[in-house]
């Protein structure tokens, strides 16, 4: 008997151990990569929410696990907050997993809101076979993916897929796995959109968005390289 428990705590604390050491090694190994990605900063320590800031509505819809952001639950908007915002002209780069019927985004020119849908900037969509025809990388109501587009380039849900986001001036790139999917320049008179959303250029920050309780997202490998315009 007394074998026997030996056995099993050995084998509850090697199984911890390699647990830890996993992470470890997966958080180095992003860290690692990114440093390789000349003029690149991570946004987010794999760790904690240390430069981000969630609104106020809903906060346990986002979490940190293993080294990932993740978000399930009613809607709740996770802005950057660190030391580079407020941001122009940049090169973003993250990596996304949904669920299947999930729906989430990535907000940028945005400014922190402590309730409802981000009203500055524009969102990049992230959303692969939820309900909402307007898929992931769309230029959010404004020049938007299909379905068609998204099968044509073998993204699938429960895979890991590489979003970029370029804004240089008034022009946006909107990337999926290196292949350019939006390309818009936006009209030098641009008017907001409506009272709700501006959707127009100007500076700001990034969101996350956790979009309804059926959705579950993660994002990692979270970088910028600030651009001259």
């Amino acid at each position: 008997m007394f074998r026997s428990r030996l056995l099993l705590t050995v084998v509850a604390f090697l199984s911890s151990a390699i647990s830890v050491s996993s992470i470890a090694i997966a958080d180095e190994a992003s860290k690692n990569s990114t440093a390789k990605e000349a003029g690149f900063v991570s946004l987010f320590d794999g760790k904690s929410l240390d430069g981000w800031k969630k609104s106020a509505e809903n906060p346990d819809s986002w979490k940190v696990v293993d080294g990932m952001l993740v978000c399930e639950g009613e809607r709740c908007h996770l802005f950057y907050t660190g030391e580079l915002a407020p941001l122009k002209n940049f090169h973003f780069k993250a990596d996304v997993k949904l669920m299947p019927g999930s729906n989430a985004g990535i907000y940028f020119h945005t400014q922190y809101q402590a309730k409802n849908w981000p009203k500055y900037g524009y969102e990049c969509q992230v959303n692969i076979s939820h309900k909402d025809p307007k898929k992931t990388s769309s230029l959010y109501g404004v020049e938007n993916v299909d379905a068609e587009t998204l099968a044509a380039n073998g993204i699938r849900d429960n895979e890991w897929y590489t979003q970029e986001i370029i804004v240089r001036g008034k022009h946006i790139e909107l990337k999926v796995n290196g292949k350019t999917l939006v390309d818009y320049t936006e009209p030098s008179d641009q008017e907001a959109f409506s009272d709700r959303f501006e959707r127009r250029l100007g500076e700001g920050t990034f969101a996350l968005q956790a979009h309804d309780p059926q959705s579950k997202a993660y994002f990692k490998n979270l970088r910028v390289k600030p651009l001259d315009e």
